[in-house]
């Protein structure tokens, strides 16, 4: 029997979850993935969006915690990244095992937001969000020019800036799992950003460099999916010998 860790992923601003769903065939029958889809985008379009980061990361423990029967590892893309570390802390306040492992990818660490969210809280027109959109390099002109998908996109774009330009960071207990942080060499999120993320545990720490922007994840998913199983390897190894001993 193979013993399963499985790996929930939180997607990034904009985003259904459904964009982790192409590494499903790419990871070893070991790791099982588990997109974590957003109230208001995707499967759950219906829903109301949320804009209180605590608020949406309690809502998800609270559904995710029937449903963690295995050893699980988080992994989150910029906005995906903070709502991972908040969603650790509330599954661990629902009494819930803290993760093997958490994966912080793009973004600055949740004590040195300052200055990488400035502006992220201000009202902003569909015209400024399409604009912050072409700067990201992540979505064609083509999409950026179709109005019938841009009215679809910019309510969720707009509720996740205000995810993310509006929270704050709290003190309470550290993390004790491994965090690994990712980062790409020509995104905005500067070393002292990423190596903030060290903060956030008393476990191990290590950060990872790619090239590419911040859609990095993308442009070099071979590598983020090896760093990825390279360091859970280490954890569903001694997972499956505590198991047959």
């Amino acid at each position: 029997m193979v013993t399963k860790l499985t790996l929930l992923c939180l997607p990034y601003s904009g985003a259904s979850a459904m964009v982790y769903s192409r590494w499903r065939p790419k990871l070893p029958q070991w790791l099982q993935l588990q997109p974590v889809e957003l109230p208001g985008r995707g499967a759950r379009f219906d829903e109301p969006l949320h804009t209180d980061m605590r608020g949406l990361a309690m809502q998800l423990a609270k559904e995710l915690r029937p449903t963690l029967k295995t050893p699980y590892a988080l992994f989150g893309h910029s906005l995906g990244a903070l709502l991972a570390c908040e969603l650790a802390h509330a599954l661990r306040a629902l009494g819930c095992p803290e993760p093997v492992a958490l994966f912080a990818s793009g973004t600055a660490a949740p004590t040195l937001r300052a200055d990488y969210d400035r502006g992220f809280a201000d009202p902003k027109t569909d015209a400024e969000l399409i604009e912050q959109l072409r700067t990201l390099n992540g979505t064609s002109e083509e999409v950026l020019a179709n109005q019938e998908l841009m009215s679809l996109t910019l309510p969720i774009l707009r509720a996740d800036f205000l995810l993310c330009g509006t929270f704050e960071p709290l003190q309470r207990p550290l993390l004790n799992c491994p965090v690994h942080v990712l980062g790409g060499k020509a995104d905005r999120a500067t070393t002292e950003q990423l190596i903030g993320w060290s903060k956030e545990t008393r476990g191990s720490f290590s950060v990872d460099m790619l090239a590419g922007g911040h859609f990095f994840i993308h442009e070099h998913e071979a590598k983020v999916l090896k760093v990825i199983k390279d360091q859970l390897e280490i954890h569903h190894r001694r997972h499956a010998l505590a198991v047959s001993a």
